[in-house]
């Protein structure tokens, strides 16, 4: 199993090749750039609290995953500003929401990485008739989708008062305290372009339902408030485009049409929500990015599709030109992870990992399934993140498994778990981050392979933080800020003196003495050394883990950086990790 050591490593192979590899020989094997001289930082299941999943029955409780919240939690990124939710009327008003624009904690929110879940049927007002069978009670035609539901009621007061009551009690503040509880930084957030109110809907099949969204941007911006309030990253994700990027009904309708890409005036009209996404949102603190499309047909002009609203999106102004913009791929992950590869800017792969869909996936033992993941699965995202840069995201991934699949296995419930185990593993060490499909949904507690509440504990770790199972300490953060205070560095993340108080305490535990000025032919060697150093340290003030390191190189420390520097700041990163793991109680 590949290690973050050995990921970097290869990180790093794909940097110093001169020339550009071509498609057909990117998923072949690689030597690691790095020796083996940092232990490797994977996620290990045998350090991980689990939970017994071998219940007489096979039934769990809110209380067997250990629902309890710790009252008053909150992240180290937690806005001390925000003590109320914002709440807003006109579409226009988000910016005002929101305390001023912090990039220092913005940085650490973007480029770390990112365990996520997915918000689905709730925010992205997409219900999908699986997730939510009560809302669909009332729902008109093939009651099916989203705007089945809107259409379906009586009156639109009673569409509007069904609708707004779900999205003030399906997903509550308090899921995102119990979320943070247990190291979740990151949420995806899919909505659809109704979701920003009836000027949106014009000219669309929702125009006839519009006035039902009078009020639901002001619940988004609602939500990306409580990512706020703490620390949790939100990845706002365009589920349903005008027209319909694929057809489904998660697209918010069920006509089975797919006019986005063939209709001009759609196509026109995504690019208008997607525009106006990127100025609301570009300087928001936790917006982590936003994502383009969500699982769209991979027809002829998808690509176009992307480089024409990208280049739109980057010529609004200085901040939407460096806004993380991710793309799912289509379900073709070879054709744009070389199409990430060719772009510097903050583009990232979105590619979504199920196994229960086809019929050769529904009749494989669940075992199976985890060993293909180990071997298969793992070479192939592995090398597709080296050839890209590290900017790989799993968007959508669960523990679910067919009956058939788990019926082949003499203990169903361990299999459920060394497959999501499998899976996590994999991703963490191959990706940049990923987002479990989904957080909730009715009967949740009942479906560990689709429900996170129910997963956690179980088939997944009890918690997701990166240092000691828990959250740093006070007295770690003090640790962490004293080795800092030893570190001469040329790029001052979080805006501190870096260069006062030193002492020798850093230059003992590292492969240079970093308390002091670099000078001669070791520049490059040094200075990439202690700026990796002190970027580790500093993401772990925040409870965090540098994620796109590439990207970070090239956009925050900037720079025409030599091969040497890149190869030393990884290897300054991978130590810094290791002294603040140090600290951590055996």
């Amino acid at each position: 199993m590949v290690t973050r050591t050995h990921f970097f490593a290869c990180l790093l192979w794909s940097t110093l090749q001169s020339s550009v590899r071509s498609s057909d020989s990117i998923f072949s094997s690689h030597e690691g750039a790095l020796s083996g001289t940092y232990n490797s930082y994977a996620f290990d299941a045998s350090n991980t609290s689990y939970q017994d999943t071998r219940l007489d029955n096979g039934n769990q409780t809110e209380s067997s995953v250990g629902f309890s919240v710790p009252i008053g939690f909150k992240s180290k990124l937690a806005d001390p500003e925000l003590s109320n939710s914002p709440s807003c009327d006109d579409s226009q008003c988000l910016r005002s929401e929101f305390p001023s624009f912090d990039y220092q904690k913005a940085v650490i929110y973007r480029y770390r990485h990112q365990p996520s879940v997915n918000l689905g049927s709730w925010w992205r007002f997409v219900h999908e008739q699986w997730m939510t069978p009560s809302m669909f009670k009332q729902a008109s035609g093939k009651q099916m989708s989203e705007y089945d539901i809107a259409s379906g009621c009586d009156s639109i007061a009673d569409a509007q008062s069904l609708l707004e009551e779900h999205w003030d009690t399906f997903i509550t503040e308090a899921d995102f305290e119990y979320l943070a509880s247990l190291g979740i930084n990151t949420v995806r957030l899919p909505i659809g372009y109704w979701s920003l109110g009836p000027n949106f809907c014009s000219g669309t099949p929702f125009a006839a339902v519009a006035a039902v969204y009078e009020n639901a941007w002001s619940r988004v911006i609602r939500a990306i408030g409580w990512g706020l309030l703490y620390g949790i990253g939100v990845l706002v994700d365009l589920h349903g485009a005008p027209g319909s990027q694929n057809g489904q009904p998660h697209s918010g309708i069920s006509d089975g049409q797919t006019s986005l890409f063939s209709d001009p005036d759609n196509w026109t009209k995504a690019q208008d929500v997607l525009i106006f996404l990127a100025e609301q949102l570009c300087n928001v603190t936790n917006v982590v990015g936003i994502e383009l499309l969500n699982e769209p047909q991979n027809s002829d002009a998808l690509v176009h599709f992307y480089t024409e609203t990208i280049d739109m999106i980057r010529n609004v102004s200085s901040s939407t030109a460096s806004l993380p913009i991710y793309i799912h791929d289509g379900f073709d992950l070879i054709q744009f992870s070389d199409y990430v590869s060719q772009r510097s800017d903050f583009v990232v792969q979105d590619s979504h990992q199920y196994y229960v869909y086809t019929p050769s996936d529904a009749s494989e033992p669940a075992s199976s399934h985890t060993a293909d993941i180990k071997s298969q699965v793992h070479d192939i995202l592995s090398n597709a993140s080296c050839h890209q840069h590290g900017n790989l995201y799993i968007g959508e991934w669960s523990c679910a498994l067919t009956p058939e699949s788990l019926g082949q296995e003499s203990d169903p419930n361990w299999s459920r778990r060394d497959f999501c185990t499998a899976q996590m593993q994999v991703f963490n060490n191959d990706t940049s981050g990923w987002a479990f499909w989904s957080y909730k949904k009715e009967n949740c507690m009942d479906d560990r392979g689709w429900c996170f509440r129910a997963a956690v504990g179980t088939c997944l770790p009890s918690n997701f933080f990166f240092y000691c199972n828990k959250p740093l300490s006070g007295q770690h953060i003090q640790s962490v800020e004293g080795m800092l205070s030893c570190t001469t560095t040329e790029m001052d993340l979080l805006g501190r003196d870096l260069t006062q108080n030193q002492t020798e305490t850093t230059a003992q535990n590292t492969q240079y003495d970093c308390s002091a000025p670099s000078s001669g032919q070791e520049d490059d060697e040094k200075t990439g050394y202690c700026d990796g150093l002190a970027t580790a340290q500093k993401f772990a003030l925040y409870d965090s883990k540098l994620g796109f390191v590439q990207q970070y190189i090239t956009d925050i420390v900037g720079g025409d950086r030599s091969d040497t520097y890149r190869t030393l700041f990884v290897e300054g990163l991978l130590a810094g990790e290791q002294m603040v793991s140090n600290l951590c109680p055996l």
